[in-house]
């Protein structure tokens, strides 16, 4: 596989190491139907869009959800680190994102704009992913990222509807963060609990990617 993860410039939650270990399972599965709950600048987003267009010549589908930079929506919610300000180690993107063109990566915009390839194939939902989840029909997902909200419900809520909705088909459901990689244990605890109450399979890569094979 040829295919390499690329940060396009932009703040991203996973480097090219995990980025790369994301889309080697993608390519062991080769989903139609990609969920990503936690969008954040798009990034990954651009990457597995990417992916999927070229191992299945258009023919696939991307559900994103984020807050998209709606602190207000759910201020208590635990984030990483690495999500709450728009600072780069980069003088060159400061520049350019903060002072010349003044856009915020992880609003919904900015994000739809990055993604504007797969117009078509992209949709995109603002809100907490507890609410939005509810309202959606993903009876179609094979494969769900999982890096929304970290709090123990958020997490624990997450996985209960995106497994509802896969139940009796083959899916493949990915966590991101399970062994306190952000110093948010909830995450780990909640994964555990629910693997534990649907008797299911837990493969854990490297301690940070949790994953949930059906």
């Amino acid at each position: 596989m040829n295919f390499k993860f690329k940060k396009y410039w932009r703040k991203t939650g996973l480097n090219p190491k995990w980025g790369n270990k994301l889309i080697e399972l993608v390519n062991q599965k080769k989903p139609n139907h990609f969920l990503e709950i936690g969008v954040f600048c798009g990034v990954t987003s651009r990457n597995v869009c990417e992916f999927l267009n070229l191992i299945h010549h258009g023919n696939f589908t991307y559900t994103g959800i984020d807050l998209f930079s709606n602190e207000s929506e759910d201020n208590n919610e635990k984030k990483p680190a690495y999500i709450k300000h728009q600072k780069f180690s980069n003088p060159l993107k400061h520049l350019y994102y903060n002072l010349i063109i003044k856009e915020n990566l992880n609003s919904l915009g900015s994000v739809k704009k990055f993604l504007k390839k797969f117009e078509n194939k992209v949709t995109l939902h603002k809100g907490n992913s507890n609410k939005v989840l509810k309202n959606l029909d993903i009876t179609k997902i094979d494969f769900a990222f999982i890096d929304g909200g970290h709090s123990y419900q958020t997490t624990f809520n997450d996985l209960e509807i995106v497994y509802q909705n896969m139940k009796g088909r083959k899916g493949t459901i990915v966590c991101d963060d399970y062994q306190d990689a952000s110093y948010i244990t909830e995450v780990k605890k909640a994964i555990d609990n629910f693997v534990k109450k649907e008797n299911l399979n837990l493969k854990i890569i490297e301690g940070k990617f949790a994953v949930i094979e059906l």
